[in-house]
């Protein structure tokens, strides 16, 4: 029966229903074997003689069988209806927990794919083995002192403040494409234009898009007038053009400006040789998309300074965000609360941070602390990275047609350019983690099989499918869906941008952030906040997937010890403290003279 129990254990939630029907047979046998005993202990199948005889002397025995057995059939359904929800991807006829529709695929059971089974079986043991041992490594606290010496500042005004222009050369007009973070990213870039370009900015709309399907604009997610209240000082910010403009035809006069009139990453001098002509001629000019379309150096420090400023500063989001936000987190930690209030908090939560009142207990902290884990395995990013992921035949031709669907710029591309193998794809690192890899790399450093895991997103390619592995090893694994209730979730439904406000907020204030892929905008951007208000107690965990694509590849000979060791490695110098090298996103590494004081 202890084995059987422990093999049960171990299974996912999601097969509950095998769970009940083992568990109660393997009851059964045990109490029927005990009773068929003789007084020696030993096996005597004639044992008992009379039936009825048997009956009267084994009616206690019979009777706590059949409570016991009551007791599991209770236990699994309790268990089914506070578990049973999580559902990694979705419906295929309503729209995710991201708000995007998903493509039409069969929902029935797909078998579980393991790309590491001997590597899952040796975590499993070492799992086993960390709950009666201390731990040894603490990856829940920044490695080096020096990440505390760095603090904010980009709010702060300074000497050579270039300040609001007196002149106007006219007005820049932005409309974002993409999600919540690219969309954060193309408002910080246009305040630095205008600023740039001594033009008055427009306040930036969001453009609908047939893949997010979210109609919100600025105002649904971050509050406007703080917005402009805190850049008052820097750039001229109005909310809408005025009417001398509002009725010319921006195409027309020729100053709409698509992504494809401006090269990726541009510079100062790019704008200042092709955008303000037109902005000077027309008194307008409107950005189409503006996705990534301003590079990070050469660039002047001030302006540097402003985008920080309006990235780390200005832009908090909505009340409506912030108090369901601030629910959120209460129901990760449990209703526990840090003894001391974090900035980190305050500036996402605002006037809804958790404080701690004369009738609320707060415990010290780590004693309610969880680990947000951003997994970058969507259908869309697995097909568009044309790696294999141990699916077989059906993975293959189910990511193929999704190209052709999706991807058909890729397609083209793939015709004329020499073909790479997926083999070849893992080793260089460009193939996103698997939630498997994920769990491996989290048991390599030592998190135990208790650790709270809030999963950022969860619309997991493969689904249950796919998870399993994970939690296995990690079960107590919870989402927003997981964790607010429907009505708590209603005023969100179908805006993805509002919901991944969300899961920006809960991954931001986690005790600790894993990310799987350093190119995601949501994982550069935390990362970013974590460790500008972080104080240097905001650690973020970054693999290496080219290091640790090279670690996976000796999967059928290398020891777990090693195993740890390399990941532990990878994972710490990952976590050095540097400043921000040349041409690196100022919104992920803020650490540098023009954003960050060092103490």
């Amino acid at each position: 029966m202890s084995k059987n129990n422990n093999n049960n254990n171990n299974k996912s939630v999601l097969r509950l229903k095998d769970y009940r029907v083992r568990s109660s047979d393997s009851l059964s046998k045990v109490v029927l074997l005990h009773n068929l005993k003789d007084d020696s202990g030993k096996f005597n199948p004639c044992k008992g003689g009379n039936r009825h005889t048997w009956f009267r002397r084994n009616v206690k025995s019979v009777a706590f069988m059949f409570l016991l057995t009551a007791f599991m059939f209770l236990l699994d359904s309790v268990m089914v209806s506070v578990f049973g929800s999580i559902n990694f991807h979705g419906s295929s006829s309503t729209r995710n927990s991201d708000g995007r529709e998903e493509d039409s695929v069969a929902h029935k059971e797909r078998p579980t794919v393991e790309m590491y089974g001997r590597l899952l079986n040796l975590a499993s043991s070492a799992l086993v083995a960390e709950e009666f041992k201390q731990e040894s490594l603490n990856f829940w606290e920044e490695p080096y002192q020096e990440a505390s010496k760095w603090t904010p500042c980009a709010d702060k005004r300074h000497p050579t403040s270039l300040g609001k222009p007196g002149e106007n050369n006219g007005y820049i007009m932005v409309s974002a494409n993409g999600g919540l973070n690219q969309q954060r990213v193309a408002i910080c870039n246009a305040v630095a234009v205008a600023s740039l370009l001594n033009a008055t900015l427009v306040l930036p709309k969001f453009l609908y898009s047939n893949v997010w399907k979210d109609p919100s604009q600025f105002g649904d997610i971050y509050q406007e007038d703080y917005f402009m209240r805190m850049l008052k000082d820097d750039v001229h910010i109005v909310q809408e053009l005025p009417l001398h403009l509002k009725s010319l035809d921006i195409e027309a006069i020729g100053s709409l400006i698509t992504d494809a009139d401006i090269v990726k990453e541009a510079k100062p001098i790019d704008y200042i040789r092709t955008v303000l002509p037109l902005l000077m001629k027309n008194k307008v000019v409107h950005f189409l998309g503006f996705g990534n379309r301003l590079g990070f150096d050469p660039f002047p420090p001030e302006l540097q300074r402003l985008r920080c400023k309006c990235d780390f500063h200005a832009l908090k989001f909505v009340p409506k965000i912030q108090e369901v936000g601030s629910l959120l987190i209460k129901k990760i930690r449990k209703f526990k609360y840090h003894a001391a209030e974090r900035q980190l908090d305050k500036q996402l939560l605002g006037d809804f941070t958790p404080s701690i009142s004369s009738k609320e207990n707060y415990v010290e902290r780590g004693s309610s602390r969880y680990l947000a884990l951003h997994l970058r395995f969507e259908e869309d990013m697995v097909a568009y990275s044309q790696c294999d992921f141990g699916g077989g035949e059906h993975e293959k031709k189910e990511l193929e047609a999704y190209r052709e669907v999706h991807f058909p710029l890729l397609i083209e591309r793939l015709k004329n350019s020499k073909p790479v193998s997926p083999a070849e794809l893992r080793k260089l690192g460009k193939c996103p983690l698997t939630p498997e890899e994920a769990a491996l790399v989290l048991a390599a450093l030592g998190f135990k099989r208790g650790t709270y895991i809030y999963l950022a997103g969860s619309r997991i390619y493969g689904g249950s499918s796919r998870m399993h592995p994970f939690t296995n090893l990690y079960p107590n694994l919870v989402t927003k869906e997981t964790l607010l209730t429907y009505n708590e979730l209603a005023p969100f439904r179908n805006f993805s941008s509002q919901l991944a406000a969300l899961d920006f907020i809960a991954c931001a204030t986690s005790d600790v952030f894993a990310m799987t892929d350093s190119g995601s905008q949501l994982s550069s951007l935390v990362s970013g906040f974590r460790t500008y208000y972080g104080d240097g107690h905001a650690p973020t965990l970054r693999p290496n997937k080219k290091r640790l694509a090279a670690i996976f590849s000796e999967n059928s000979t290398i020891g777990w010890t090693t195993f740890e060791d390399r990941v532990r490695k990878m994972i710490e110098e990952g976590q050095r403290v540097r400043v921000r090298g040349s041409g690196r996103s100022i919104y992920r590494q803020p650490r540098c003279p023009e954003c960050m004081c060092r103490l």
